[in-house]
């Protein structure tokens, strides 16, 4: 198993480099150069399976030999073993024929948890074995900082930096990526939004030399171990209700496109999907391109769907590499565009963008007006994000295909906004009970490339 970069000028890698590396050299993102593909048989053999041996069977044949199959099953029990519900991805009805996916059972309650963990133990594995340190960097808009301090903390070999912009998350997301205590672990609030964030991050892959002299890797959603992870609940839901048999579509709130792209993965693996419905807040430029052709950044404006508030989707270059007819010098033309205000999907690729992926878009108002009628009509408390992608599902659903909407966050992680709509305040489970009472830990810094990598190194000589 082979991976290639969707800009079509970095090395190909194995598995396990192209988990360690992240962003590939040529400033693309790595992706398999074919997708395993599962039979029907294989399908329906998911059924009644714990979700670890799940989540073997589906990876396990895009790992090449990265891992020996022992230790590989070793990674994922350790993985899970933190979770708070024994089906770890449980299905909720909502409606005839429409189900919540709850994916916030993870340590930090939120979808992320479900890759964040498992590259941990996937990073700890392969650098034992090799005795490397690696340095990594993130980019945040709120659960992916909280999930990779968690997953990451206190192991050996790895140093971890989350950039995050100060004031854009919630208070519960801050303090899950600033109250851990460990050494190795360092959360950053970076002034600016999650662009900002992110773009810092990119800057610092391609500083090749900065990147050799602290060996950089990535666990952002370019990270293709997350995308990989991912794909596991897609199976697992849609065997639940009938696939292969028969049909299953998803709604997925949306921001990076990564957890959408996953389930472009399994689709193209196999699994029988009919709609992946990419579900935007007001910041809607991936519902405006899905519509229109046009990718053009015009500015974040903060919601209570702040994991959403994201103008540059890095992981649409996945989709736009495929769409394209996986030419790496067509994608390479779109990004540099990109980087001088937007770009135009050409007709044929937007054509076939159109014909996998759906969108819908949903308003500060729909949403709070949606988190407050699910919890009058089920009893169902959905955070924001949740609440975006069950407004979009209902307004777009098939009645007669079973409808998956994932649920990424717990109320909880939302606490302001979720009160607002519904007049109730969720409370933490009882082991983050705490939370609010634990001493932060911080450094803030200017939207400055150089200044955040100078503190990189000096944090680093201090470990």
């Amino acid at each position: 198993m082979k991976y290639i970069s969707t800009r079509g000028k970095a090395p190909e890698l194995t598995f396990e480099e192209a988990m360690l590396t992240g962003l590939a050299r040529d400033g693309g993102l790595y992706v398999p150069e074919e997708i395993p593909s599962f039979s029907s048989e294989e399908i329906a053999a998911l059924g009644g399976i714990s979700y670890e041996e799940a989540a073997f069977r589906i990876m396990w044949p895009f790992l090449g030999n990265a891992f020996g199959a022992d230790e590989f099953r070793a990674c994922i029990a350790r993985a899970y073993a933190g979770f708070g519900h024994a089906a770890r991805a449980p299905l909720v009805q909502l409606e005839p024929n429409h189900f919540l996916a709850e994916l916030f059972h993870g340590p930090t309650l939120a979808f992320k948890d479900f890759a964040m963990q498992l590259i941990g133990q996937l990073f700890q594995a392969a650098l034992k074995k090799s005795g490397r340190r690696v340095t990594i960097v993130g980019a945040t808009s709120g659960d992916t900082g909280s999930a990779a301090i968690e997953a990451f903390r206190g192991l050996d070999n790895v140093d971890v930096f989350i950039l995050f912009p100060h004031g854009r998350v919630s208070e519960v997301q801050r303090r899950q990526m600033t109250t851990p205590a460990d050494a190795n672990v360092h959360a950053l609030a970076v002034d600016g939004d999650f662009d900002t964030c992110q773009a810092l991050v990119k800057d610092m892959f391609n500083d090749f030399a900065f990147r050799d002299e602290v060996g950089l890797a990535g666990v952002n959603s370019i990270n293709w171990a997350r995308v990989l992870a991912q794909v596991v609940y897609y199976f697992t839901s849609a065997v639940s209700l009938g696939a292969p048999d028969r049909k299953v579509s998803f709604t997925v709130p949306t921001g990076n496109f990564g957890d959408i792209f996953a389930g472009y993965i399994a689709r193209r693996a196999g699994l029988p999907i009919d709609k992946l419905i990419v579900a935007t807040n007001q910041n809607d430029i991936l519902h405006r391109c899905l519509t229109t052709g046009e990718y053009r950044p015009d500015g974040v404006s903060p919601s209570i769907s702040p994991s959403m508030d994201i103008q540059v989707s890095s992981n649409f270059e996945r989709a736009l590499f495929d769409a394209l007819g996986r030419d790496g010098a067509a994608v390479g033309q779109l990004m540099d565009e990109l980087k001088a205000g937007g770009f135009t999907v050409p007709q044929g690729a937007l054509g076939h963008l159109q014909d996998l992926f759906a969108s819908g878009r949903c308003s500060e108002d729909e949403t709070r007006e949606t988190i407050r009628d699910m919890r009058a009509q089920t009893g169902e408390l959905l955070c924001p994000h949740s609440a975006v992608a069950v407004k979009v599902a209902r307004e777009m659903r098939d009645p007669h295909v079973p409808m998956v909407t994932l649920a990424t966050a717990h109320p909880a992680k939302f606490p302001d906004a979720v009160e607002a709509a519904s007049g109730l305040r969720p409370g933490l489970p009882p082991r983050m009970a705490d939370l609010f009472e634990r001493p932060e830990r911080l450094t803030r810094t200017s939207n400055d490339l150089a200044e955040i990598q100078a503190l990189i190194r000096d944090k680093r000589a201090e470990a």
